[in-house]
């Protein structure tokens, strides 16, 4: 899978632009605060309709435009696809060979990328939230399923915790409707529960031989899966996971009554991640901390191509300057040959030449992109 064309307006600061990406490698180089992140972003976009950086998609639209607009043509091994999406402020819509998708959850999937930035370094010591992120954002685009319950249990949470407000206020005093808000809670709960426990077991088989392979076989890593609920375990189906969370919602209603939230979910489970046995976010090393963000990165690579039959795109914003030489070596070897790559950087020290030749380079200044007419030696392509 790659993507070919790709054509945007109206999205942040870029001006407008039709491109024709390689098929193995591109990159972007430029200063700082030029429009590079904007340009993966954008792509991104292209991929999974959502940003890694912001919820308000208002923020997306360049401050003159009513409006953003991205397309792009998918090739896959089989068929070329065409995709666009618009952005507005009433919303977005999504279209797939010019046909308007119903929902969100029908268009998702189509291109699927992978997203390497420096904030992914953070993925082992940083706040729960970035992990429950990563999992939302990655199972999300090769699972429709998982995106419909993920965004019933937005709403179902939402209605939930607004009532529980109520309760607390006593401006309601219904337990009846509470119990039925709980239930529907509950139900998309198990549902996002019972997916990330079976996406996480191939993400963990992944990870640890991609880990093994950075490290020089130093030591295991394994990716263990924490519920906020501690009465689940992996191998629970869904109605066994659903069953359980009720009797904990039971359990703690009093506390949820005096807190006027919810406190068990998805929204407030956990990744954790061992070296040996041991719980990494206290015991590892900055060097451990970025290989293993690294491999899961890798992991996710091939995690797709199993479920997909696909490669996915990858998109490297400013990483490479955050990786030691033997960790882009690992990185560049990885996906030499084998997956689109797009590569934000402000030189082009580090790239190495062995491994990366003849790149399609772009030039971005000020939201304009140009594309290079030398590869990364100097020399005319």
């Amino acid at each position: 899978m790659y993507l070919g064309r790709f054509v945007q307006s109206g999205f942040r600061n870029l001006e407008p632009l039709d491109l024709t990406f390689d098929p193995h490698v591109n990159i972007f180089l430029g200063e700082n605060a030029q429009g590079k992140t904007n340009l993966l972003e954008a792509i991104y976009f292209l991929a999974l309709s959502r940003s890694h950086r912001t919820n308000n998609d208002r923020e997306l639209i360049n401050f003159d435009q009513d409006f953003a607009s991205l397309a792009g043509r998918v090739h896959q091994k089989q068929v070329d696809i065409d995709l666009r999406l618009v952005i507005s402020k009433k919303g977005k819509s999504a279209w797939v060979n010019r046909i308007e998708q119903p929902r969100l959850s029908k268009y998702v999937g189509h291109l699927q990328a992978i997203l390497f930035s420096p904030e992914d370094l953070e993925l082992v010591k940083g706040a729960p939230a970035l992990r429950r992120r990563f999992m939302d954002l990655e199972f999300g685009q090769v699972n429709p399923e998982y995106l419909y319950f993920a965004s019933q249990y937005r709403q179902s949470l939402q209605q939930r915790n607004n009532y529980l407000k109520q309760l607390a206020k006593r401006e309601a005093s219904d337990k009846v409707l509470l119990s039925v808000l709980t239930e529907q809670v509950a139900t998309s709960a198990s549902e996002i529960i019972s997916r990330r426990y079976r996406y996480l077991a191939g993400l963990n088989r992944y990870a640890a031989s991609a880990y093994q392979a950075i490290s020089g076989a130093r030591e295991d890593l394994t990716v263990i899966y924490r519920p906020s609920a501690k009465t689940i375990a992996p191998g629970n189906d869904a109605q066994t996971i659903k069953a359980k969370l009720l009797a904990r919602f039971a359990e703690i209603e009093d506390d949820e009554l005096r807190r006027a939230t919810t406190l068990l979910g998805p929204h407030r489970d956990d990744l954790e991640f061992q070296l040996d046995g041991k719980n990494a976010h206290l015991f590892a090393s900055q060097g451990q901390q970025r290989s293993i963000a690294l491999s899961l990165k890798l992991a996710e690579i091939q995690l797709i191509k199993e479920l997909t039959g696909d490669e996915p795109i990858l998109l490297l914003d400013d990483v490479m300057s955050e990786l030691d030489q033997h960790r882009q070596a690992a990185l560049l070897n990885f996906i030499h040959g084998k997956t689109q790559t797009f590569i934000t950087t402000t030189d082009l020290e580090g790239i190495s030449q062995e491994i990366v030749k003849q790149p399609r380079i772009y030039y971005i200044h000020a939201g304009r992109i140009l594309e290079k007419e030398e590869g990364l030696n100097g020399r005319r392509r």
